[in-house]
């Protein structure tokens, strides 16, 4: 087994509303900052794991998303996998 670093994107489905990007482009041109035409708001995850193979990684990590990290209906998600971390046995 190898230990993969991933790093999972979940974001809003584009064309959804977003009340927390809205608030945050409102806070931003109240502040002169009116270049900013959009501002999506999600989140960013970092799991380390234990894998046969970066696949396998992604596989696990894609089952995770669909069942507890994001919102199938309202939210994407892209996943990248760091590169593997030979897992060392203690004597």
């Amino acid at each position: 087994m190898s230990r993969f670093r991933l790093e999972i994107r979940v974001v809003p489905r584009p064309g959804l509303l977003d009340p927390e990007g809205k608030a945050i482009q409102s806070a931003l041109h109240s502040l002169d900052y009116e270049q900013v035409h959009e501002v999506r708001v999600g989140k960013l995850l970092y799991l380390n794991v234990e894998a046969a193979s970066s696949e396998h990684a992604r596989e696990g990590a894609e089952a995770m998303c669909k069942r507890l990290l994001a919102n199938p209906v309202t939210e994407d998600f892209e996943i990248d996998v760091g590169e593997a971390v030979e897992q060392t046995v203690p004597a």
